[in-house]
């Protein structure tokens, strides 16, 4: 059985547009264990249509299992995940393709698919319904916002690490999803290419998506975040504007590491600088 006629398999209902605001992913008092560990201790977190979420924090604060556990792809110990206001494990498989999509951390494909293939599998989801006729033109807006285009008849497996990230990208903006995961999609990109990547979260914000964007980058995230939550031993330790939650204090806690924050001289966007000795 083809991918295509796997999703076409049912009929599923089509997702009702939302207003600004409304929440497409929930967190309610989030608990995961992975082996003798827990994960995440208590999150409660949303994500909103027209907003960029940025997740951020150390190696080993949760962020990559909370971007799991929001995605539906990782049930919860404790505490419930809502995705387009019902719980995530409520949907199925087709249901939930059709209201979010995932951008994991690695790209790996066994088999030497050609570029527009591997984009046009992010329409899979829509086979058999009623938007099925906007397959092209979203495979092709979605490799041209991320400058793949001239990647097309190349095979996936033949690209660079920083192109690969590129083109998963834009297999994940051709799902044309209205709550996009995105964990750490610029960390195998050069300056231009992360800048264009956060440029493209925030035009499907302005579109009404809801994106919620795994970074390490702090300068990025402020930039671009409307809220970040900054993760710390698997607990929010501060959600918010980056503006008004990115404090010396709370950063050099978080981080182990002692920083100071300025505001850009020219934007006022905070500049994140690690303290050295001279």
């Amino acid at each position: 059985m083809s991918l295509k006629s796997l999703f076409a398999a049912r009929r599923r209902a089509l997702p009702a547009p939302v207003a600004p605001g409304t929440p497409l992913a929930e967190a309610h008092g989030l608990h995961v264990r992975l082996g003798q560990r827990e994960v995440l201790r208590g999150i409660a977190l949303d994500a909103r249509a027209g907003e960029v979420l940025a997740l951020v924090g150390p190696n080993g604060a949760g962020k990559s299992t909370l971007l799991a556990a929001l995605a539906g792809d990782l049930r919860p110990d404790r505490g419930e995940v809502r995705v387009a206001g019902r719980p995530a494990h409520d949907w199925s498989a087709p249901e939930l393709a059709l209201r979010r999509s995932v951008l994991p951390q690695a790209a790996t494909l066994s088999f030497p698919f050609p570029v527009a293939q591997v984009v046009r599998m992010g329409r899979a989801p829509w086979a058999g319904t009623a938007l099925e006729d906007e397959d092209e033109a979203a495979v092709a807006g979605a490799m041209a916002a991320t400058e793949t285009t001239e990647f097309a008849p190349r095979p996936f497996s033949a690209l660079s690490g920083g192109e690969r990230a590129r083109v998963a990208l834009a297999r994940v903006l051709a799902q044309r999803a209205a709550l996009l995961l995105l964990d750490e999609p610029t960390a195998a990109l050069d300056l231009r290419h992360q800048e264009l990547v956060l440029r493209v979260c925030r035009e499907r914000a302005a579109a009404g998506d809801a994106v919620v964007v795994v970074l390490h980058d702090l300068g990025l995230a402020a930039a671009h975040a409307d809220r970040t939550a900054v993760l710390h031993d698997g607990a929010v330790a501060a959600v918010g504007p980056p503006a008004r939650i990115f404090r010396d204090e709370l950063l050099s806690r978080v981080y182990r590491q002692p920083v100071e924050v300025f505001p850009h001289p020219r934007t006022g966007v905070p500049l994140v600088v690690p303290k050295r000795t001279s």
